[in-house]
């Protein structure tokens, strides 16, 4: 679909979605026909760009790198989306609580940022999520090791042990309704009660 995008992101070692789990958010993101969309990690724009053209939505996209957000701006101009866009290039929790507190809502959040810290967005997201709205996560499993019963090496015990506390969080929730499908390095999936 965007070939030359994934074409540079795989050079440049830039992590996007993998095929089966776009295809996946792509259909979710059909399913749920948002009139807007909010997206924590941006990365180079191209989840962005599959979920603007799977429907009419506009999109909030928030990324920290500059460099990212930057080329992210270009390959949303490449493809004719810019106008649907808003792409913040800041802190993630920062933007989310200033979001929330704006009272703003969101029929669909993509959530594709720094994995260690999807437990501290879950609060806000809950605020900026509409009732029925969908809160699709990707790479839940963190290359497996969430669901592993060997010790975690240090340097990813962080990031394991709060992506725990976020799946945790989520499914005791009696906001949400969710499944975590078991897809290249995992997907969560919550619709907002």
């Amino acid at each position: 679909m965007f070939e030359e995008i994934e074409i540079y992101a795989k050079e440049n070692f830039i992590p996007i979605i993998r095929p089966k789990s776009r295809q996946i958010l792509m259909d979710e993101v059909k399913k749920a026909s948002p009139s807007n969309i909010l997206e924590i990690g941006s990365a180079i724009g191209y989840s962005g760009l599959c979920m603007l053209f799977a429907s009419s939505a506009s999109l909030v996209t928030i990324e920290k790198d500059e460099g990212r957000a930057n080329m992210a701006r270009q390959n949303f101009g490449r493809y004719n989306v810019a106008e649907r866009v808003q792409l913040i290039n800041d802190d993630a929790l920062k933007v989310l609580t200033n979001l929330a507190e704006e009272g703003l809502q969101f029929d669909f959040v993509f959530l594709d940022g720094p994995k260690g810290q999807y437990h501290k967005y879950l609060p806000l997201l809950t605020k900026l999520l509409v009732k029925g709205g969908t809160l699709f996560a990707d790479n839940v499993s963190v290359m497996g090791l969430v669901d592993s019963t060997e010790p975690i090496a240090h340097k990813h015990r962080t990031m394991v042990v709060n992506m725990r506390k976020f799946l945790s969080d989520v499914s005791s929730s009696t906001q949400f309704e969710s499944q975590i499908l078991k897809v290249e390095d995992g997907i969560l999936i919550a619709k907002r009660k």
